[in-house]
């Protein structure tokens, strides 16, 4: 499709720091983070975890560190008074929200012709079956024995003696055991040809619209179908045609679009595009190329930038390492199409109301303002107590640091970073997430929680109170709860 370019502007990204920085920390595993000059240790990112109530697993590990990492650089820019309003790199952090307003202002401009429905010729085209309405009453008999199969069928016969054009819907409300449709008056709505089973839509295409079907068996039960008439249904089917007809061009166009941009995928790109997934943050440089059109090269690089436009609930890298090669190729090759949107947009001549670019970057100064606020690391919460740029350093960082010990224990609200804000942090300040030392701190954190657990069991008294499965009288002693093992 054209017009949902796949953006999402608070899409969760993580972006790695420079090579070298990354190069030398996997030589430390005792260094699970580093931010700037400061580092999260091994040993104290287990104790965060260990002690708390988070599972203690790799991705709770990584997200914990990714979020230490964001406070540090927010903590960073609050000390320079750094609040990221320079143009250039908001529009960066902001690139898939500005690229879906450009697609869309360009998606209207070559639609403004197409949905037009002729109402003069609307009647006939109802009539010839070219898009179809019908209601029905059903009477269930999917997966019931023969008896139920019998009822059913006398109910059927029963019903179909006495229903009429003028009870259909009132009979098809109190009798129908479709509820969904039967709440409508046994209404199905618009739908095209094939969009109902073989016998149902044969039974339907034998009517006359006003007419009621006889009794019709399908996999599902035995149906009672009326067809209604034009006037019936008439805004109905003509907003149905328009989203039609609307389809069919969109359609239409992005058919011709393909035939002259040359979209080829290579034959290596699945298992280029799966090691992507797996390791984004690998793989930012990467200009391996997954697929090539008259826009050029589409790079593994350009795959992590789209991968950052879905909402972490899509679970996008997760789905498309465990994905067959042809949905791997079909993923890229829509990606290649969002880009030749983008690449006709700008031959068009499309831009951002300079008014709506404004108000954008005015939205995310603003939501860089409001972290700092909330972590309590604003340049006017520091001048308070520090006066050079060091010591304005060492308080934000401290302060923010503390913040995430505190929402670990629950005793602060979770501060979120705003995607477009953690992209503009990380492509400005040096930052760095050890896999090594995530590695090392699971470890210790398994130790961690159970020494924890096993403390809390000591203090415990034992229960009164008899356990599911034990007699009556028993008098059990609280348990100790198991060790959490590496990626349970």
């Amino acid at each position: 499709m054209i017009r949902p370019i796949a953006v999402a502007v608070l899409a969760l990204t993580v972006f790695s720091g420079c090579g070298g920085m990354r190069d030398a920390l996997t030589a430390h595993t005792d260094t699970a983070a580093r931010a700037g000059s400061n580092e999260l240790g091994a040993t104290r990112l287990a104790q965060l975890i260990g002690s708390g109530e988070a599972p203690v697993r790799k991705d709770v590990m990584r997200t914990v560190a990714d979020l230490w990492v964001n406070y540090q650089l927010l903590a960073l820019a609050a000390a320079e008074g750094d609040s990221l309003n320079q143009p250039a790199t908001i529009d960066s952090a902001m690139w898939s929200l500005f690229a879906n307003q450009r697609a869309q202002k360009w998606f209207e401009q070559i639609s403004k012709g197409w949905g037009r429905v002729d109402t003069a010729a609307a009647p006939q085209k109802y009539a010839s079956g070219e898009l179809l309405a019908a209601s029905h009453v059903l009477l269930l008999t999917q997966n019931k024995p023969d008896s139920a199969k019998r009822n059913a069928l006398a109910r059927a016969q029963q019903l179909r003696s006495r229903i009429t054009g003028a009870n259909f819907a009132e009979l098809a409300s109190t009798n129908s055991e479709d509820t969904q449709s039967g709440a409508q008056g046994g209404s199905l709505g618009i739908f095209p040809r094939g969009a109902m089973v073989p016998a149902f839509q044969q039974a339907l295409l034998a009517l006359q619209p006003g007419e009621i079907s006889p009794i019709v068996e399908t996999q599902f039960g035995y149906h009672i179908i009326r067809r209604p008439t034009f006037a019936e249904v008439r805004e109905a089917f003509l907003e149905a045609s328009r989203a039609h007809s609307m389809q069919v061009a969109e359609s239409t166009y992005m058919a011709r679009m393909d035939s002259v941009s040359r979209i080829e995928v290579k034959k290596s790109a699945p298992a280029t595009a799966r090691a992507v997934a797996a390791d984004p943050d690998a793989h930012t440089k990467d200009r391996a190329v997954l697929a090539t059109s008259v826009a050029g090269s589409f790079t593994a690089a350009r795959l992590v930038r789209w991968m950052e436009t879905f909402p972490p609930q899509q679970q996008v890298q997760t789905r498309l390492i465990a994905a067959p090669d042809s949905i791997v190729n079909q993923f890229i090759k829509n990606f290649v199409r969002n880009e030749l949107v983008l690449r006709a947009a700008d031959s068009a001549g499309i831009k951002i109301d300079p008014a709506e670019l404004r108000s954008t970057r005015q939205t995310f100064v603003g939501e860089v303002v409001n972290e700092w606020t909330q972590l309590g690391i604003s340049p006017e919460m520091l001048a308070d107590s520090a006066t050079t740029k060091d010591e304005r350093v060492r308080l934000a960082t401290a302060r923010a640091d503390r913040y995430l010990e505190r929402v670990l224990a629950d005793e602060a609200p979770f501060v979120n970073v705003a995607a477009p804000v953690e992209v503009a942090l990380r492509a400005k300040y040096p930052h760095a997430v050890n896999n090594a030392g995530l590695d090392r701190a699971l470890q210790q954190a398994i130790r961690v929680r159970a020494s924890v657990d096993s403390s809390r069991t000591a203090r415990q008294p034992p229960t009164a109170v008899p356990m599911p499965g034990m007699p009556g009288d028993a008098r059990l002693e609280a348990r100790p709860a198991q060790p959490v093992q590496p990626g349970q």
